[in-house]
């Protein structure tokens, strides 16, 4: 059995998202007074008294999308109704019962599915009264709650807990990973989703920007569950003029901070830029595992050789060399296979551990084949080395004195240890510290290691 869905209706500015953070206890829709914010369907996964359900916030019905996405915002209503196992209507107390209400009660006479009708915004109990003739639209048990107010959580969750399918024994099973999916705007990011997805599960659009929430999307493949993020196209930090693309970028951010592996898109028909440079930097200062991924490829298979776009990447992203480059075509599904098993494959490396003694006889290779330089007339010493983490993998040097190993033989030693240690294509973090006295292990290289 799936795991139930609960799906939050309502018409534009009742709070549908402001009562979707609250139930899930933490900010994940965006909230602006601005009409039209949501589009996309929005998810998160819900635990509550032993019993697990899925969340989703839509857009508002009856809203007119300034960017004329009003009948694609409208699908995705739809299609939440549709899976849903309970539906959650909201109406605004303090506005009262308004035409629009009265239209989303007449559409929801026809779902075969339970209803709660969620009287938003009585904040206290003497706007209960006023509550009341939402009785009049006939739709299901009334609730009265303030998510602003954090008033009657818990009989909002008695409700919905009692309006569920019957309770499954065993948890959902947790997504093998989380696949953070970045680039900037129409590189065909919602595309792949769709396609991964095997459904319409985004708004696809030529209109940039269509993405403004990250949206989780669930999905198996060979038996296995993943998660795939996908996130508001990015543009230059000087063209943000509104709030909501403030948020876009944030939630992108985000998204990548919480990703398990991100997938870059470059559009093929377009040359590098600097949102894609900003983007790529940002991945690098988290050290997430990244694959580039070249979209729309093929347009452009037979005129532009694949080598030329790995040179043009690897020139352009320099420090990001180890990272590997898959070239797909997302509407048709192409390479998308080969894509998410390489990704697969990376979520296994971050995670890899290497034993102290294996890592110590390669620093001790390593040494040797290029001891550090000479700082302030002296050759600086390593004494010790040990990975204390994973995801990324971290290692760290106990050193004499960690001033005196430069950048660039820093990253000699990073290199070096990305071509010898099993995670050769994930970010490596290397830490210096000095060694402290109560550490007596001798300098690799000397006869205690021999």
């Amino acid at each position: 059995m799936a795991v139930p869905q609960v799906a939050i209706i309502g018409r534009p500015n009742v709070g549908k998202s402001s009562v979707f953070n609250w139930l899930a206890g933490r900010r994940l829709a965006i909230v602006d007074d601005m009409a039209g914010v949501t589009r996309d369907r929005v998810s998160t996964l819900i635990q509550e008294d032993g019993r697990f359900f899925e969340l989703i916030d839509t857009g508002g019905l009856g809203i007119q999308d300034i960017d004329n996405l009003t009948e694609e915002v409208e699908f995705q209503v739809e299609s939440a109704i549709e899976a849903a196992d309970l539906v959650l209507f909201v109406v605004d107390t303090r506005s009262g019962i308004t035409p629009l209400d009265e239209a989303v009660a007449r559409r929801l006479r026809y779902v075969d599915k339970p209803v709660v009708c969620v009287a938003n915004k009585t904040d206290t109990a003497k706007f209960d009264p006023e509550a009341d003739e939402f009785y009049r639209l006939g739709r299901g048990k009334l609730v009265r709650v303030s998510a602003h107010q954090k008033r009657n959580r818990d009989a909002l969750m008695q409700a919905i807990l009692e309006q569920l399918p019957a309770a499954r024994d065993e948890a959902p099973s947790e997504p093998l990973m989380k696949m953070a999916i970045v680039g900037r705007r129409n590189a065909g990011k919602s595309t792949f989703v769709n396609t991964l997805a095997k459904a319409e599960r985004m708004i696809v659009s030529e209109i940039p920007g269509t993405t403004r929430d990250s949206v989780d999307v669930r999905f198996e493949l060979d038996g296995k569950a993943f998660i795939a993020i996908d996130t508001p196209g990015l543009k230059k930090k000087k063209s943000i003029a509104r709030d909501i693309e403030f948020y876009g970028m944030h939630r992108a951010q985000r998204s990548i901070r919480r990703s398990d592996i991100v997938l870059m898109f470059f559009d093929a028909a377009e040359p590098i830029g600097k949102v894609d440079k900003q983007l790529c930097k940002y991945i690098a200062d988290q050290f997430k595992p990244c694959i580039f991924v070249v979209n729309k490829w093929d347009q452009f298979a037979k005129q532009l050789p694949t080598e030329k776009w790995v040179h043009y990447l690897r020139d352009t992203f320099p420090m990001m060399w180890y990272m590997p480059i898959a070239f797909i075509t997302g509407k048709t599904g192409k390479n998308m296979k080969a894509l998410i098993n390489h990704a697969r494959m990376l979520h296994k490396q971050a995670h890899q551990r290497v034993s102290t003694g294996e890592l110590n006889r390669l620093l001790k290779r390593a040494l040797e084949y290029h001891a550090p330089p000479l700082y302030r007339h002296r050759r600086p010493k390593i004494y010790y080395a040990t990975q204390v983490g994973v995801a990324p993998p971290t290692i760290v040097l106990l050193c004499n004195n960690p001033a005196a190993f430069a950048p660039d033989y820093r990253r000699y030693l990073l290199s070096f240890f990305r071509e010898e240690l099993p995670f050769g294509e994930v970010p490596i973090k290397l830490y210096l510290h000095k060694r402290s006295r109560q550490d007596k292990r001798d300098e690799i290289g000397s006869s205690s290691h021999q």
